[in-house]
């Protein structure tokens, strides 16, 4: 099979060929058909998540159809995993179903959870394995192409949505892959949506309007009224403070990344009323089975652009320059 391969953090993904792998006990043996680009393979890519395995392939946003099982592959959530079914594989891809985390209902908390795309190989390929209970049915509404960002744009942002509480008033900073499927979900929702860009960009604050919000401005910018709840997309840790700024007392502030560069200091005072300063952390199979069902009732409607898949290092490039409406989705 045709894999783009990260050998070391830091240098461009490496288009080889590779065996198709063999699915093992409890796995699938999955046919790549599309693989959106998320964020966080940036974050994989260029280093600042530590320890990936390597040599890795990345991706965990993979839409394909099970080609094999491997022995005593359990089924999937509510639907036995045949060959021919296609199935979405998110970011978490295994949990030790044992552990105290576990046992809570938090697997995306597992100390020994694996990664797809980090420290599991991922979707930038032909082929891919996955854990059967971490593989998704999709719904027939959404074509390869669409569904891949609600792989992990969607879920993650469904995660920090529900982490924000009953706001009515719910600003988005970072209008990308993940916000643009979110705000569909609270506009149809009833909630207001406050969308923030990076300063001057007027294209991406017309996006955000086109989709329902009711203001659209500069993340250096404040809102007409203050918010109950804000999400922060961007991996940019100086718009915690200046959410914190917008958020109404008792107000939530959520980020949602997997990395982010440093807080700065900020005064106690704009934490103070009760507000909330919260992290999200992956996802869990009740949010990915949560997700799936509400998104063709929305219905979320993905703005996606393809890449061939010996071009991921230019879908990469082009996602770190903000030169994204929606999502990047690589087609094998």
């Amino acid at each position: 099979m045709r894999a783009m391969v990260l050998a070391r953090p830091g240098t461009p993904l490496e288009l080889r060929e590779l065996p198709v792998p063999e699915p093992g006990p409890g796995e699938v043996l999955v046919k790549v058909r599309a693989c959106a680009i998320c964020r966080t393979d940036l974050h994989v890519v260029d280093g600042e998540l530590p320890d990936p395995r390597l040599p890795l392939i990345p991706g965990h946003e993979i839409v394909g159809v099970v080609e094999a099982r491997g022995s005593e592959a359990a089924d999937g959530p509510g639907v036995r995993l045949e060959v021919d079914r296609r199935v979405g594989i998110p970011w978490l891809g295994w949990s030790c179903g044992e552990c105290a985390m576990c046992r809570r209902g938090q697997e995306n908390l597992c100390p020994r959870a694996a990664f797809t795309g980090y420290t599991r190989d991922g979707g930038y390929a032909e082929y891919a394995l996955a854990d059967a209970r971490y593989a998704f049915p999709l719904p027939d509404r959404y074509d390869d192409v669409e569904a891949a960002p609600l792989l992990c744009a969607g879920l993650i942002g469904y995660r920090s949505y529900r982490m924000a509480g009953e706001a009515d008033r719910l600003g988005l900073y970072g209008f990308g892959a993940a916000a643009h499927l979110l705000a569909q979900v609270a506009v149809h929702q009833g909630r207001e949506v406050f969308a923030f860009t990076r300063p001057g960009d007027e294209a991406g604050q017309a996006f955000a309007r086109s989709l329902g919000a009711v203001w659209a401005g500069g993340s250096d910018e404040s809102p007409p009224e203050p918010l109950d709840a804000a999400i922060i997309f961007a991996p940019v840790g100086e718009l915690v403070p200046a959410a914190l700024e917008v958020v109404r007392p008792g107000g939530t502030v959520v980020c949602a990344g997997i990395h982010m560069s440093d807080i700065p200091s900020f005064p106690y005072r704009i934490l103070w009323e009760e507000r909330t300063l919260r992290s999200v952390a992956n996802l869990t199979r009740r949010d990915a089975t949560e997700f799936l069902e509400v998104a063709p009732q929305v219905p979320v409607t993905a703005r996606t652009r393809t890449l061939p898949l010996a071009e991921a290092n230019r879908g990469l490039e082009l996602l770190r320059s903000g030169e994204v409406e929606g999502a990047l989705v690589l087609v094998p």
